[in-house]
């Protein structure tokens, strides 16, 4: 399976390169950076240079030539302002799913985030406020399309060792979720076409990753 990952250098992006790689599927991972290169070769993945802020349609969907599915994993990441997570977390997200529909490519995984359905509160840091703005767009602009979309929405990020068991339903209250375990849901996601148009909340919890999923689309 050829999968294209936009955000190819992001923490839960290289855990995702690393194991589609292991099991013999090929990553390719877009990056604005080059210098981020050998760091996505070391992954297994193949690394492409594309900035989705900058490149139009055509340009991207050259690079989906082939694939079989594409994963949304990109973030405009810490530091960036409230334009940026806009820019990003929405319109890159968006430019992509153009770029899927043109070239052929179904199959379509959007990394979001759990809050995005919440009105932010008095006091909600605006930049903060801004990204889950952004997310929620790519969300519905994605549920707008001809795509076999699915979009997971994992809890609080941390760096842990994988556990393997996770909780993912519609809605999993709040949470933390290891990135490595977001990465192997993401593969296994891809496995799974009853996911198609679901929107699933991740966290950790006591069901085995492939229990989860086939109970999720049940």
């Amino acid at each position: 399976m050829r999968v294209v990952i936009a955000g190819g250098h992001g923490k839960i992006a290289l855990l995702l390169e690393r194991h589609l790689a292991g099991r013999g599927d090929t990553p390719v991972g877009l990056i604005r950076n080059p210098e981020q290169a050998p760091t996505l070769r070391a992954a297994g993945a193949t690394p492409v240079v594309c900035d989705l802020e900058h490149a139009d349609v055509t340009q991207v969907a050259a690079h989906l030539d082939g694939a079989d599915a594409v994963i949304f994993a990109a973030g405009a990441g810490p530091g960036s302002g409230a334009t940026r997570k806009d820019t990003v977390d929405r319109g890159a997200a968006a430019l992509l799913a153009d770029a899927a529909i043109h070239a052929g490519v179904r199959r379509y995984l959007l990394v979001s985030s759990m809050g995005v359905d919440d009105t932010p509160t008095a006091g909600t840091d605006d930049v903060w406020a801004a990204y889950l703005r952004a997310k929620r767009a790519a969300e519905d602009d994605l549920r707008g399309r001809d795509l076999a979309w699915t979009v997971l929405r994992p809890g609080r990020l941390t760096d842990d060792q994988p556990t393997g068991r996770v909780t993912l339903t519609r809605h999993a209250g709040r949470g933390a979720i290891s990135r490595a375990d977001v990465a192997h849901v993401l593969v296994a996601l891809l496995d799974e076409p009853h996911t198609t148009g679901a929107t699933l909340e991740l966290v950790g919890g006591p069901t085995p990753i492939a229990d989860a999923i086939r109970a999720a689309t049940t």
